[in-house]
């Protein structure tokens, strides 16, 4: 079998745990529920309203391989054997992080194919494409925090309590700024001229992007403390 291929199945099964079809099932069903809840009140299927219904399933789907990883490695004593690899932190976990994200992007044209069959002609891979900004962004920030309480129930509790914190904030002044995680790029607002729309929504995804990046770099930089994860 090719190397790639081995190594690549080796480290999705230490991510995912068995569980991941779990969360990958429960996200489904919670973008169901949305949409069968919108289709009952009588709401006009648009894409606006489909990214919104597929924003919470998409974070679901990255939230337990991203949280739980580190502890995944722990719990299978493989922490050990990976940091006598040269460079692990790059090699391992950055394929991995890579492999994450390719299977939420994968997953979630799937889930815009059956709303297109189903209910909205949505474009999956546009849709798809929009939605990776919040996950690559959630993705590193969970990566973070589970190199600094080096545990998955920490760190999910760390999520939800940050999530909280998003959503009051969202409500109290952040909505449809730059700054707004769960910005919808499809809604034009009715008091936003539609170029400061645009540049808004530009910002927000540039603002997406460097918080990934410089929370999976801060990630990385943790795990270069080895004494604190064996």
């Amino acid at each position: 079998m090719n190397p790639l291929i081995t190594t690549s199945s080796f480290n999705l099964k230490i991510i995912f745990g068995g569980r991941f079809l779990w969360f990958l099932l429960t996200s489904f069903l919670l973008f169901a529920y949305f949409v069968c809840s919108s289709l009952w009140k009588g709401e006009l299927p648009t894409d606006e309203m489909m990214y919104s219904h597929l924003f919470f399933p998409a974070l679901l789907l990255v939230f337990y391989p991203a949280t739980f990883g580190i502890q995944n490695d722990a719990d299978n004593r493989i922490l050990e054997i990976l940091f006598g690899i040269p460079g692990y932190m790059y090699k391992v976990w950055l394929a991995r992080l890579v492999l994450i994200y390719m299977i939420v992007f994968v997953m979630l044209i799937v889930y815009s194919l059956v709303a297109y069959i189903l209910v909205f002609p949505v474009s999956p891979l546009d849709m798809a494409y929009r939605l990776m900004y919040p996950v690559l962004f959630m993705g590193g920030l969970a990566f973070y925090f589970s190199t600094v309480t080096r545990n998955g129930n920490a760190t999910a509790l760390l999520i939800i309590i940050l999530g909280i914190g998003i959503i009051f904030l969202r409500d109290s002044f952040l909505r449809d700024t730059m700054w707004d995680i769960s910005l919808n790029p499809y809604r034009l607002p009715d008091d936003i001229h539609p170029v400061i729309w645009s540049s808004t929504v530009m910002k927000n995804r540039l603002f997406l992007i460097i918080g990934a990046l410089v929370t999976t770099l801060l990630a990385l930089l943790n795990l270069q403390k080895r004494e604190n994860f064996i």
